[in-house]
């Protein structure tokens, strides 16, 4: 979304947009267009802080790679809250719904998912991203030794990385969760099953939902435990 055709659209509209640039001339419409123009450029921000941190996490994989000929990175997501999902959060918590409020209240709004191989591999990834000396790990959740009561199991981390703009250099949060193929995969129908379906997950689906975390994290122990077996051998 470019911010100054956005501009030029409302000092200069169409014949057809004429009723809205009444609504936009008076002072409720000057703050809208104003929060409205600030959301975008923050949008922007954390769109370049998830890039600076993939960035950061494909050069640490490319060089295991070749140092090691292995991979510990499996692959890498992101994403960024919806505007929609970011306003109910912040209505939730009470706060006010601003720009300001995101950047100093709101942890989550960019995310980078990072699926390991194994669960080794998921703290070796986070202690050198974490390590690096322009990362400042802000909080940490170890959902893998402390699993959820409903199973979830994942590294959480919330790091500050610097964004370098045009004129500036941002401080800029982004939440990292680090999991195995076999916790992302329990994760992902989990979710499927809990959000996107019509039917409420009863206590009994819930315990069975359990059941299958705690079989899948034996499995992630069991599947480690061969490959370091192999290594050995090789």
């Amino acid at each position: 979304m470019n911010i100054s055709k956005i501009k030029k659209t409302i000092e200069n509209p169409p014949e057809t947009l004429a009723n809205v640039q009444q609504i936009l001339e008076s002072d409720r419409g000057q703050q809208m267009m104003e929060q409205m123009l600030r959301f975008i450029e923050l949008e922007h921000l954390y769109e370049s802080a998830i890039r600076e941190v993939k960035t950061k996490l494909e050069i640490l994989d490319s060089e295991f790679r070749a140092k090691y000929s292995y991979n510990p990175i499996h692959h890498i997501e992101d994403r960024l809250k919806s505007p929609q999902s970011l306003f109910e959060k912040m209505q939730r918590k009470g706060l006010p719904i601003n720009t300001d409020t995101v950047r100093s209240e709101i942890l989550d709004f960019a995310g980078v998912r990072v699926v390991c191989n194994y669960i080794d591999d998921i703290y070796t990834v986070a202690d050198l991203l974490t390590g690096q000396d322009d990362v400042h790990l802000v909080k940490r959740k170890d959902y893998i030794k402390n699993p959820k009561p409903n199973g979830y199991r994942s590294l959480h981390l919330v790091i500050e990385t610097p964004v370098y703009l045009s004129e500036k250099k941002e401080l800029v949060n982004v939440e990292v969760q680090i999991r195995t193929i076999a916790m992302d995969f329990w994760a992902s129908l989990e979710h499927e099953l809990k959000y996107k379906t019509d039917t409420e997950v009863s206590a009994e689906l819930a315990g069975q939902l359990k059941d299958c975390a705690e079989a899948i994290a034996k499995i992630d122990v069991h599947m480690q435990s061969i490959y370091k077996t192999l290594k050995e051998i090789d």
